[in-house]
């Protein structure tokens, strides 16, 4: 009987201990964390100046076509469909070349979200641990928080925590 009861007050106690859990809007975080905009505008003045390029020499080779479709009337049919496939050449080339650049600087983008995220994802677990948090979950767009009070949001501690972090 004695064991009975003890087994029923340890079940009681157990029962009583409840797990801390809390949760982050990721959205609002990466908004707000200074690094991830830092790198945004990073990333739309590299692809601005890209862009201007495209466009320059997008245009300057608009202007040898119709050059060369002046010039071609005055040359042997031969002649012309040499230029033009050499002309034809020079496009696919350049074409390739800016395709190339774009997937490049796409690509160092995604590098640097990616970076971005983990160090997030570690410093949410690091702050958990510290506070002893059994749970942190994911809420915003995508998110695995459908409701939660305001007490359990953490948002506002990770990205102060994230942001003092950075200007250091």
């Amino acid at each position: 009987m004695k064991k009975l009861v003890l087994a029923l007050v340890f079940l009681g106690v157990l029962s009583c201990q409840q797990e801390k859990i809390g949760f982050v809007d990721n959205v609002k975080l990466m908004d707000s964390y200074k690094e991830k905009l830092d790198v945004e505008n990073r990333f739309k003045t590299r692809s601005e100046r890209f862009t201007k390029k495209r466009d320059s020499i997008s245009q300057a080779f608009q202007i040898e076509a119709q050059a060369f479709q002046a010039k071609a009337q005055k040359l042997s049919q031969a002649k012309a469909q040499e230029e033009y496939g050499a002309l034809q050449q020079r496009s696919q080339f350049i074409g390739q070349q800016l395709q190339q650049e774009e997937q490049e600087l796409q690509k160092k983008s995604q590098t640097e979200m990616d970076s971005l995220v983990s160090k997030v994802k570690k410093e949410i677990k690091k702050y958990g641990k510290a506070n002893g948090y059994s749970f942190i979950l994911s809420g915003g767009e995508g998110g695995s928080v459908l409701y939660g009070t305001e007490a359990h949001d953490i948002t506002d501690a990770i990205i102060k925590i994230l942001n003092d972090k950075y200007e250091e």
